[in-house]
């Protein structure tokens, strides 16, 4: 028996309808009380990228091991329109979840947000946004070598590993950001400069990748403001190295951890929501 259903959904953004995925398991866990719902942000440096590559990324075993009910959104992409499109339509999906906890039979107080590079980045806006919004209370985030600075850092800077590197970094910020003059947190996460009251955090990173530095930085800015977080660093990786080698000894052993940091959290992070 398969051990996960998939739906097609259509909800309401600004401006328009988007697609959502949602993942849930076959047989659901008797207590909703004990459901995590999770919005997982797919990557693709805000160009490219679609929601079906839940598939082959780190959120459907959440469903298939873990019971979880995720929620996977077809985000509008910078080449078809720039910030803050693609941050509106994270923002529907996350309500639309918190919202539907009941008939997903998801505990609201427990909506973790998580997702891969640009997913990363979108992760970390969209906890910004709804803490200063006053709008969904996120448990927990996930962004897994997190895409947050569209300035150069020192592993951002000449970088020229596999997959992404700084000419790629530098176009697809440029789409992004287009016709930006005062460029906010929410369009890169890097230029925030108050994470109080951030949801707590996990990730993970190669340390020859362009994000490197960012990553760390992130950590770094949420355990200093009180944040309980933390990262691991994997040598010689490049950037989403676990997504095209999950098969090899160093890519199960970090998809393992990710996977035991996502139980740990479900064990001791909640959010009531407001309303």
């Amino acid at each position: 028996m398969k051990r996960y259903t998939v739906e097609k959904r259509k909800i309401p953004s600004t401006g328009r309808d988007i697609k959502i995925l949602v993942f849930r398991p076959t047989v659901a866990k008797k207590d909703a009380a004990h459901t995590a719902g999770v919005l997982w942000i797919h990557g693709g440096g805000y160009a490219v990228g679609m929601a079906e590559m839940a598939y082959f990324s780190r959120p459907l075993a959440l469903v298939k091991k873990y019971g979880a009910v995720v929620v996977c959104v077809d985000y509008r992409l910078s080449v078809e329109q720039p910030y803050p499109a693609a941050l509106e339509d994270c923002h529907a999906a996350l309500c639309w979840l918190r919202d539907h906890a009941a008939e997903l039979g998801v505990n609201p107080a427990q909506l973790i947000v998580g997702g891969e590079s640009a997913g990363g980045g979108l992760t970390a806006a969209l906890c910004m946004y709804e803490r200063d919004k006053g709008g969904v209370q996120i448990a927990y985030q996930m962004p897994l070598y997190p895409m947050l600075d569209d300035r150069d850092t020192d592993s951002s800077r000449d970088n020229h590993a596999p997959v992404w590197n700084t000419k790629r970094n530098h176009a697809a910020w440029k789409l992004y950001l287009k016709g930006l003059e005062d460029i906010p947190p929410y369009a890169a996460p890097a230029r925030q400069t108050d994470y109080r009251n951030l949801p707590p955090a996990y990730t993970f990173v190669g340390d020859i990748e362009p994000f490197y530095c960012e990553t760390l930085t992130y950590i770094d800015n949420l355990r200093a403001a009180g944040v309980e977080a933390s990262v691991d660093v994997y040598p010689d990786w490049y950037h989403a190295y676990d997504m095209f080698f999950p098969f090899k000894k160093k890519a199960r052993a970090a998809i393992a951890k990710f996977e035991a940091e996502f139980v740990s959290a479900t064990e001791k992070y909640f959010r009531e929501q407001n309303n």
